[in-house]
């Protein structure tokens, strides 16, 4: 990114749920060294937007709630569309005993933000605040 403190973070898949999971993970092993790590706890929690792009920004925001009021970190997410949002389980580890290996997220920004279906299936990207 041309700033400095923006991270970029792209995902792909099959599935809108799976595209969503795999954005998770790209942020989370952007800052983190997740090879190994395992969930202690799980945390639940609905999220619910208007568009896509706005379910997407709401459950990175969850991730980034999570890491900055309690220290923790999905290592694992279940996500199930459902008729008043879509319930996220995140299986959490506690991130300071993870090593670093980069900047931690503040927030998502809503610049240049995309998500949507196309021939190969569903994407994403999306820029956050380190």
């Amino acid at each position: 990114m041309p700033h400095t403190a923006d991270l970029r973070v792209e995902a792909w898949a099959p599935t809108r749920e799976e595209c969503l999971a795999q954005a998770v993970r790209g942020v989370c092993a952007s800052f983190l060294d997740l090879t190994g790590a395992v969930g202690v706890r799980r945390r639940d929690a609905v999220v619910r937007g208007d568009r896509d792009e706005d379910v997407l920004v709401a459950l990175l925001e969850e991730v980034v709630y999570w890491l900055d009021t309690e220290g923790e970190v999905p290592v694992d997410v279940e996500l199930t569309p459902a008729a008043d949002g879509l319930h996220i389980g995140l299986h959490m580890a506690d991130a300071g005993a993870l090593p670093a290996t980069g900047a931690v997220p503040k927030a998502v920004t809503l610049h240049d933000l995309a998500f949507g279906r196309g021939a190969q299936g569903w994407s994403c990207s999306v820029t956050l605040d380190v």
